[in-house]
């Protein structure tokens, strides 16, 4: 496609950027109507009303204006009491930001670590975002992809830390991985901690999907075995587990000597997130373990019908995931993903995500969320059943 005058005066980094291919199938999608959309990563469940009648109360008490650039101090203070109960860490509030969203976490990441140029190592295939917000800030990316190894998705330990080289500004993770649910274990976690220490290199964790693992209450945390200053910085957020993901909450836990600086970024970014929505955030963290428990009971229903019907089709194979909630799928015949998202969207109104749109390594794969009920994946699956099977 020609750029016209305007594209070609924005600037290299913008023009470079690309599409989202998860979102142009949802774009095609929503145009039809009567679609399953099991596109993006999104549970079907509303948000507690506990958690929202905390919001409305903060709204009528008259909380409405600017907050503090790096968060509300009750919600910085319950973020360490949480995490730290969590994961056994010794957190303090100065190295707690609150962001309008695990994705804007990531930009400031990006942001306060990257100049053009630098070198950032990533995971092949990963939720595109994550690598796009270090792209956006003129990183060159470096990846390594996920393979299947004994019916497993596997990360060659040895290719990681030699594509780790001194020359290297961030390691960024996915851990449970979008969308394959690979998690890194706990004694690789330390390795990859001491290599990247001994060489200057910075960890940036996305740990949104830390509490939805299948193999426990949470999954391997940097957090567990970093010190205070160490150069890592973790990502979270509450549209997961907590079904918030149109609040925009989330937060970083990084040194605490890059707290004035996050501010800083914060202030020329967003300015700060909002008073009530932070409100509705403590309530979460406070009194929402139910929820968390409640939704990793749904969603592990959700596996397993997703499991059981993908089973059933000659042509597909997938790995069962650590966390998270997608199936990655492998068709037999198909090498085009997008195109084939297109299709089985017009033929069966059901709404996938193109393997491709996570890296060349996803190509020939599609990405299902099975975070929604019962009743739904039978629809989505009964409608599917012509496309896969053939």
């Amino acid at each position: 496609m020609t750029q016209g005058p305007i594209e070609q005066s924005l600037s290299a980094r913008a023009r470079a950027l690309e599409a989202s291919k998860i979102r142009e199938v949802a774009e095609a999608g929503m145009k039809l109507g009567g679609v399953v959309p099991l596109w993006f990563g999104e549970g079907a469940w509303p948000t507690n009303p506990r958690i929202v009648d905390a919001a409305v109360t903060a709204l009528r008490a008259g909380n409405h204006m600017y907050q503090p650039n790096n968060g509300a101090l009750a919600l910085r203070e319950e973020i360490c009491r949480y995490s730290n109960a969590l994961f056994g860490a010794d957190l303090r509030k100065e190295q707690i930001t609150v962001t309008p969203s695990g994705m804007q976490g990531l930009m400031l990441a990006a942001q306060i670590l990257t100049s053009p140029g630098d070198r950032v190592v990533a995971i092949d295939p990963s939720w595109p975002n994550i690598i796009g917000a270090f792209r956006a800030m003129g990183a060159e990316i470096a990846t390594l992809p996920l393979t299947v190894e004994a019916g497993k998705w596997a990360l060659d330990m040895d290719a990681l830390l030699d594509l780790l080289t001194p020359q290297t500004r961030v390691f960024v993770i996915n851990s449970p991985n979008n969308p394959t649910g690979w998690a890194m274990g706990a004694a690789d976690q330390k390795i990859v901690l001491e290599h990247c220490r001994k060489h200057g290199i910075w960890v940036v964790a996305d740990d949104v999907y830390n509490r939805l693992y299948r193999h426990g209450k949470t999954a391997p945390s940097f957090l567990s075995i970093a010190a205070p200053e160490e150069r890592l910085i973790s990502i979270n957020s509450f549209s997961k587990c907590w079904s918030m993901t149109g609040w925009r909450l989330g937060w970083m836990v990084a040194p605490a000597e890059m707290e004035a600086k996050l501010g800083q970024l914060t202030e020329f970014n967003t300015s700060c997130t909002a008073g009530f929505v932070q409100d509705a955030g403590i309530v979460a963290l406070r009194d929402g373990e139910g929820e968390v428990d409640s939704l990793t009971q749904k969603i592990q229903t959700g596996y397993q019908i997703a499991a059981e019907r993908l089973s059933s089709f000659d042509r597909v194979t997938f790995v069962e995931p650590d966390g998270a909630f997608y199936l990655f799928f492998k068709v037999a015949g198909m090498d085009d993903s997008l195109q084939a998202a297109h299709d089985i969207l017009q033929k069966t109104k059901v709404g996938l995500a193109p393997g491709v749109a996570f890296g060349p390594q996803g190509e020939g794969y599609l990405r299902l969320c099975y975070a929604q009920p019962e009743d739904v994946l039978t629809e989505a699956f009964d409608r599917l059943a012509p496309a896969l099977s053939g």
